[in-house]
């Protein structure tokens, strides 16, 4: 617990750096993947700051900056280029719901899970109807692509464990 201006808070399991574990993930091969999550919910007032830093799935670095709240309403988020806004919503003290959009559309949602001990945490992200963005081999440029029916029947899924720092 934390006492903050004469109030008593409980400290929140998702505040702080969080560092990918690559050997503990399990990725699909030339997705992209953040490599550091950092939360902050002290530096903007009433909102939390999620950043992320990682690289596309050609190797491209990426920097991700989003700002809201965790109550599963659409906020901007800059730097992504597959998404332009983003929703958190707790479902509980350990999990938040994520779900990123491009316009309208649903382009990935995921699972976020801080463990007990709150020394890590999975995320688990599904595009929904197995549709992933990818390069084409030509000009480099994003484009969707429906994945084959033996992949839709899996799911395309990543799961990334992240260690706290």
């Amino acid at each position: 617990m934390i006492f903050l201006a004469g109030g008593l808070y409980a400290a929140d399991p998702f505040e702080g750096t969080w560092k990918l574990n690559e050997s503990k993930s399990k990725l699909t091969p030339n997705t992209d993947k953040d490599t550091k999550i950092v939360y902050d919910s002290h530096s903007v007032p009433d909102k939390v700051s999620v950043t992320a830093d990682g690289v596309e799935g050609d190797g491209t670095p990426i920097h991700t900056e989003w700002k809201g709240k965790f109550d599963g309403k659409d906020y901007e988020i800059t730097g992504d280029p597959d998404a332009d806004k983003r929703s958190y919503k707790k479902m509980n003290d350990q999990t938040l719901l994520m779900t990123a959009k491009k316009g309208n559309e649903v382009i990935v949602q995921g699972l976020i899970v801080v463990s007990a001990d709150g020394k890590s945490q999975d995320i688990t992200l599904v595009s929904p109807d197995a549709v992933m963005s990818v390069y084409s081999e030509k000009g480099k440029e994003k484009k969707k692509v429906k994945v084959t029916e033996k992949s839709k029947e899996k799911g395309v899924r990543n799961k990334a464990v992240y260690d706290k720092q």
